[in-house]
């Protein structure tokens, strides 16, 4: 079964998506229209990777008037967060036993 990390790793996978992810997170909410001038790709291609972002709940939209407005949610990367943390633990745990061990051969 699929996890909110697997979701997100797919959805984070492709340049374009990460792009337009950064994009959002560094300007703010912008329409489908502003993010396709900058993208270097069609609007179409624009909206197909903006519903994966949606998909993965990182990005959400509201309409107004004949403009789709999106914005990021960063919120919605803590399960990565979490993930990357468990194993950072686990390597620093790899390390510091790597480094006794290191240790003990030098006596």
């Amino acid at each position: 079964m699929p996890t909110a990390a697997d979701s997100l790793f797919r959805a984070l996978a492709d340049p374009t998506r990460r792009a337009i992810f950064e994009r959002l997170t560094r300007n703010g909410e912008q329409t489908v229209h502003a993010l396709t001038e900058r993208s270097g790709v069609s609007q179409p291609m624009v909206s197909k990777h903006l519903s994966a972002l949606k998909r993965a709940r990182l990005v959400r939209n509201r309409r107004q008037g004949r403009e789709t407005h999106y914005w990021a949610t960063p919120e919605a990367l803590a399960p990565l967060v979490d993930w990357i943390g468990h194993y950072s633990t686990f390597w620093r745990d790899k390390f510091d036993r790597l480094g006794d061990v290191l240790e003990r051969m030098d006596k």
